[in-house]
């Protein structure tokens, strides 16, 4: 694979930086020259979450009007992304395997799109050619001595995808740390390197834990037991369930992704893994993001394993942990158990992600407990819990996978309930202002006769 090499332009970058990395790798070109690679018609995969290369793809988006009918294939990503405007809606369509907010309106509009799969099944897709990818855009962390950078906080399915692409753009930044696992990717696969001091993306989900939050994290708490693998999804709810942790003892991590809540936890000897029959002693993820302190606390850290999504969220992996427990969360559930995680109606919220993988994971695990934990109201009082989801609602856990359900008012669990059985159920942890509304359809449903 040939390297472009050009003068490149380290003007804002830490002069003593700039220097190592001019003295030791000579072959770094700008983000003007590197983004040429892009041709018309070439699909893109863009590295995700914290590891958004947010320079390089702005620098790409920037070619509007010189390219057409590229596409753009990300998972999760963060940051201020600037694709509204006519001329790059024209020459790029986003075709999204998750929402995620900052293009949550760009995958709604007429240039955007949604694929729906699971998590662990990106990476086949990519090999299978189902989704054959042209060109990869990264965000790594600087080569070592030996030439090998790494993937840093995101690897989920970015190391298929530099595998089987033809072209490889990076852009090598010393504040991705440095992280062990599947990750590293030698100097040699890259087409181009673009070197980039920047600041990454933080998220803080423990700043949004609120009374309800708590509450939740609570009850959650109380149906881990000592020496369990956990899983956490994405938001405030995770980290309430952490805090809640305190007491416990041998608890293991084995997750699609984690944050800041797991760091008192580690240094409290509450999380020792050593317990799990995958990797025991190890912290397993494919991604992680939140503050600069979680980033400090991943960099070279040998107890943490950045894994393919292909295996971290493989069901046959999964279960070999014991007392494994997902938590995942949802934006409404049906009076049978139907879970809605992806969508508000028609339009496209965010994506299946990788809560299948571990609800049926844990399902199958010695002990495991599956666990759909979410408000019993929305933020404009209305029930998450309703008589049926909105019409072009996405089912992500279908009935027949849901176990537990947890909200603020309690904990009830579905798994062997006939549909009668799950709505009565189901009433009992909803909002205490909704419950007239749900009894009115339950008696609709059930009581006819």
């Amino acid at each position: 694979m040939t390297m472009v090499i050009a003068a490149a332009d380290f003007s804002q970058s830490d002069p003593v930086k700039t220097s190592y990395f001019c003295q030791m790798y000579p072959t770094y070109t700008t983000a003007e020259e590197a983004v040429k690679l892009v041709k018309s018609g070439d699909r893109v995969f863009i590295h995700g979450s914290a590891a958004t290369p947010l320079q390089l793809l702005q620098t790409l988006l920037d070619r509007a009007g010189e390219v057409s009918d590229v596409e753009l294939v990300a998972i999760s990503t963060q940051g201020t992304i600037n694709w509204n405007t006519p001329a790059i809606r024209k020459s790029f369509r986003l075709n999204s395997l998750f929402v995620s907010a900052n293009v949550r309106e760009w995958v709604n509009s007429d240039s955007g799109q949604y694929i729906p799969i699971f998590l662990s099944e990106i990476p086949r897709m990519f090999e299978n050619g189902i989704l054959p990818i042209d060109v990869v855009i990264i965000h790594v962390s600087p080569p070592d001595k030996h030439g090998y950078c790494t993937l840093g906080t995101s690897i989920d399915a970015a190391l298929t995808a530099v595998r089987v692409a033809k072209t490889v753009i990076a852009q090598v930044n010393p504040r991705m740390p440095r992280t062990h696992g599947d990750g590293h990717i030698h100097i040699s696969k890259l087409s181009a390197m673009v070197y980039v001091d920047a600041e990454l993306p933080e998220v803080n989900y423990g700043a949004k834990i609120d009374q309800k939050a708590q509450r939740i994290g609570q009850h959650v708490a109380s149906l881990i037991e000592n020496g369990s693998t956990l899983q956490m999804g994405i938001g405030s709810i995770p980290d309430a369930v952490l805090q809640s942790l305190n007491s416990h003892s041998q608890l293991g991590i084995h997750t699609e992704m984690f944050s800041d809540g797991i760091i008192p936890l580690v240094e409290k000897g509450v999380i020792t893994n050593e317990h799990k029959k995958i990797r025991p002693g190890k912290i397993v993820t494919t991604f992680t993001i939140g503050s600069r302190k979680l980033y400090d606390f991943v960099d070279d850290n040998p107890d943490i394993s950045f894994m393919d999504v292909a295996y971290v969220n493989d069901t046959a992996i999964i279960r070999k942990n014991p007392k494994v427990v997902a938590i995942n969360s949802a934006i409404e559930i049906d009076m049978t158990g139907q879970i809605c995680a992806d969508s508000i109606g028609t339009y496209q919220f965010s994506g299946i992600g990788g809560q299948m993988d571990f609800m049926r994971g844990a399902s199958l695990s010695e002990g495991g407990k599956p666990i759909i934990a979410l408000p019993s109201v929305t933020n404009k009082g209305l029930s998450r819990i309703v008589p049926t989801l909105k019409t072009g609602a996405g089912v992500v856990t279908t009935r027949g996978h849901v176990h537990y359900v947890v909200t603020e008012h309690g904990i009830v669990n579905l798994y062997g309930k006939n549909l009668e059985q799950r709505a009565k159920l189901l009433i009992s942890v909803s909002d205490p202002t909704q419950r007239e509304e749900l009894e009115k359809a339950y008696h609709e449903r059930f009581k006819k006769n």
